[in-house]
């Protein structure tokens, strides 16, 4: 090994049946339930203090010790991590919360935080010995899985439903990889590359289908953390798809828990979905551990028409044993709110970012988030990737026009 990174990566555990997998052979799936599997660690063995961090490079590998690369010279990355936590002090007044707060993945890489899990994922598939990454998207992950495998000089794959937004088409296509479109939704698209990968020779790099993604999304985990001096929010909201941030996070907070850098709070989680897609909330609601596939499902917020989660146990579980809930907004809701955000502080959110302000909004309204309660929003990715969510039509003014000179 020429640089090694320090990770502490041990073995790969399922986590539904607790098997546990060699962590340097690849593996998806657990081979004895079909379920999500988990990366763990020595943390024993965890040299890394929290004050350490500080002389430390600002993106997400500054945790390398609690990341699956061994060696330094197949880390891929561009710089993604360490986001931004941004108060939102007028956001907070109109409310009556004493204290909001954004984090703001619209400033990552490929402009998501789908960053974190590529560059993880990507950095670990080549470590591995991939020639050839491969995923379905709804959007935001198929552009950051063209730029990451370009930027780790590998081949992808990506298959994305044909009314995604055009720009992570182009981003996608720009970047280099094989890209299609189908006539379906994100799971049709996870079949379809599923049922391809061992003939096209694919390493399939699918949402909680293989273990890796879900390591770069527990840095927001420890991001947190650390931007609060190690103190953890009373509230998460979170917009929740495929779930890998959330899950991610719930499974950081018990990593440094057990390394002491925490204690035992956690916040509430709690899952936002789309009125027209909401698998997790109807399983909530229902008091499922399991969430059937939604179908027909329909909304503009992309990233939000998954139907069906490999990992809804995973969820449910976080939102349930944190006291957390989970609620459904409508596409007016996440309209009105991404007008709000922008508008009252500059951050112009993706639909799915958007929804969390309208969850909040909701939550506060009954009653279930009071003014004294430290709430965090996350806003995913970044508004500018979806032009065509929110009308704008400025007006047109002739340059010769009299009316420049008299007032608009």
């Amino acid at each position: 090994m020429a640089h090694p990174t320090g990770s502490t990566l041990s073995h790969l555990e399922c986590t539904a049946c607790g098997r546990t997998f060699d962590a340097d052979a690849p593996h998806r799936l657990c081979e004895e339930c079909g379920k999500v599997l988990y990366p763990r660690y020595d943390l024993a063995k965890v040299a890394l203090r929290p004050s350490d961090l500080v002389t430390r490079e600002p993106s997400m590998w500054r945790y390398r010790e609690l990341l699956p690369v061994r060696d330094a010279e197949n880390v891929i990355s561009l710089g993604e991590g360490f986001t931004p936590l941004l108060s939102a002090p007028r956001l907070s007044a109109r409310l009556g919360i004493a204290d909001v707060r954004i984090k703001d993945e619209g400033q990552n890489p490929t402009g998501s935080f789908k960053a974190r899990g590529m560059s993880a994922a990507v950095s670990r598939a080549r470590e591995l010995g991939a020639q050839v990454v491969a995923a379905p998207s709804a959007g935001n992950a198929g552009g950051a899985l063209a730029a990451y495998a370009a930027r780790a000089g590998l081949a992808a794959g990506v298959v994305m439903p044909e009314d995604c937004p055009r720009i992570n088409q182009v981003e996608a296509v720009v970047a280099g990889a094989d890209t299609w479109l189908v006539d379906g939704l994100i799971d049709d698209a996870g079949r379809l590359v599923r049922t391809t990968s061992e003939a096209r020779g694919w390493f399939d790099v699918s949402t909680l289908k293989e273990p890796y993604r879900v390591e770069g999304k527990k840095t927001l985990g420890y991001e947190l953390a650390e931007q609060l001096g190690w103190q953890l929010p009373d509230v998460v909201i979170y917009p929740t798809g495929g779930g890998t941030g959330l899950v991610g996070m719930w499974k950081a907070f018990a990593e440094m828990t057990e390394l002491g850098w925490i204690g035992e709070q956690r916040p509430r989680m709690v899952v936002v979905q789309a009125e027209g897609c909401a698998p997790i909330v109807r399983a909530h609601d229902q008091g499922e551990r399991h969430a059937p596939r939604w179908e027909d499902a329909a909304t503009d917020a992309s990233g939000l028409r998954v139907p069906v989660a490999v990992g809804d146990y995973l969820i449910l579980d976080a939102v349930r044993d944190s006291g957390g809930t989970a609620v459904s907004v409508s596409e007016d809701d996440m309209r009105d709110a991404t007008r709000e955000l922008a508008s009252s502080e500059g951050i112009h959110p993706a639909p799915e970012g958007a929804a969390t302000l309208a969850a909040l909004r909701r939550l506060r309204d009954s009653g279930e988030i009071t003014g004294t309660n430290r709430v965090v929003l996350f806003n995913t990715g970044a508004g500018q990737k979806y032009p065509d969510f929110v009308p704008a039509s400025p007006e047109v003014v002739p340059a010769d026009s009299p009316a420049w000179g008299s007032g608009l």
